[in-house]
Parts: structure tokens; C-alpha cells; sequence
């Protein structure tokens, strides 16, 4: 069947490939890795210091980077990540009466969620240790970074979208979307404790794949 050559059996290996790669990220680096060192780093050149590890609360006025990241954060929270997904199927749909581009943007988001799901309950990872942490962090494992990874899948289709159909200003604004923006969130989870590096580096790589995926098989076929 297309489906299960296209798309399931890529996503089953993808859930292997990302579950090897956190259990061993986890086995070589421990649940403190030495990644965290830099993030630490940081927090404390910001003025951020967890008290004994437990999660902290920001005090007084807050430093630009920290208003920058909550954005950034709350932008990429799945409540938002849901409605930006279904407010660019209906702008796609509307522009270009095309219903494989006007779908593509909810099938790289269910296609990540779905690789990210399962790759996260196989791998089990808990979130940073002795990082401030200004929200408490999803129930999930830390790897990969789901929020990281939608944000390459949504980001990345509609930089395809605009490059498939022709949109003026698609040279700058698709690096923008696929890079840009999507980077920003990335380090936004990290600077504000709720993954470790190398988790927002899988997710990018899951949300990349899911792009390509969609692009593969609803933009370009």
C-alpha cells in the first residue's frame, strides 16, 4: 500500500532511529550530562541560579532575554502550535484551492507528533537537573524536544508552501521559517530549563524529516 511504504514504515524507523539514539545519549551522558555545563553557564551570566535544583520562580524585572524566550515558549506550546496548524490550513486552502498544500501543514504535525510520542516513551529521559526552570515541564520525556520538533514541521511546510507555489518574498522569508524562527524556539527550551541540548537537536532533525516527508508526498507529488 502507498501509505504504509510512504509514510508508516519511514515513521516506524524514525521511532527506532530516535529511541537508539536517546538511550544511548542517555546511557554515555547520564541524566546530568556535561551538555547542561553550558546551559548552566549562561543561566548564571543571565542572573538565573536554581535554589538546591528545585525549580525557580523569576524575580523582579526580568532580563530582555527573558521576556524574548517566554514568547518564544508559549508561542511553541501545543494549545498554539494546534490553532497555527489549523489557521494555515484554512490561509493555504483559501489562497491556493489546492487541497494536498492545504493539508500539509496538519499531516508534518501529526506526522512529528506521532514519531515523537512513541520515540519519547520509549526513551524515558527526565528533564534537566539543576537548571532554573520558570515553568513546570510537560509530563513527556525530555527527548526528544516535542516543542522543537513542531516547530521545524510547521515552520518548515510553509517555507515549502510558499517555495512550491511561487509566494512572493519566499527567498527570505522561507530561511526565516525554517531556520530562523524554529532556532529561536529551540534555544528558548534550553535557556529556560526544560530540555537539554541534544534534545532539541533530535527534535529539529524529527521536525526536518517530517517536512521532507510531506513535501515528498502532498507539495511536490
Amino acid at each position: 500500500m502507498p501509505l504504509l511504504r510512504a509514510v508508516v514504515l519511514p515513521a516506524l524507523g524514525a521511532i527506532a532511529v530516535l529511541a537508539v539514539a536517546g538511550r544511548a545519549i542517555r546511557l554515555l551522558g547520564g541524566d546530568d550530562p556535561p551538555e547542561d555545563r553550558a546551559v548552566r553557564a549562561l543561566q548564571d551570566a543571565c542572573g538565573h541560579r536554581p535554589a538546591d535544583g528545585d525549580i525557580t520562580m523569576p524575580t523582579g524585572l526580568r532580563e530582555p532575554m527573558d521576556r524574548i524566550t517566554q514568547a518564544l515558549s508559549w508561542y511553541s506550546g501545543v494549545p498554539q502550535t494546534i490553532a497555527n496548524g489549523v489557521i494555515w490550513c484554512g490561509v493555504t486552502w483559501f489562497l491556493t484551492r489546492d487541497r494536498r498544500s492545504a493539508v500539509a501543514p496538519a499531516a508534518a504535525l501529526a506526522l512529528e507528533t506521532a514519531c515523537f510520542v512513541a520515540s519519547a516513551a520509549l526513551v524515558g529521559r527526565p528533564r534537566p537537573e539543576g537548571v532554573w526552570r520558570p515553568e513546570q515541564p510537560h509530563a513527556t520525556s525530555s527527548f526528544p524536544s516535542g516543542h522543537t520538533a513542531a516547530a521545524f514541521a510547521l515552520h518548515g511546510t510553509l517555507a515549502d508552501l510558499l517555495d512550491h507555489h511561487g509566494a512572493r518574498g519566499a527567498r527570505i522569508l522561507g530561511p526565516l521559517l525554517r531556520y530562523g524562527i524554529t532556532g529561536a524556539i529551540a534555544f528558548s527550551r534550553v535557556y529556560r530549563g526544560q530540555h537539554h541540548i541534544s534534545d532539541t537537536v533530535a527534535g529539529a532533525v524529527l521536525g526536518r524529516w517530517s517536512t521532507t516527508v510531506v513535501r515528498r508526498e502532498l507539495i511536490r507529488s
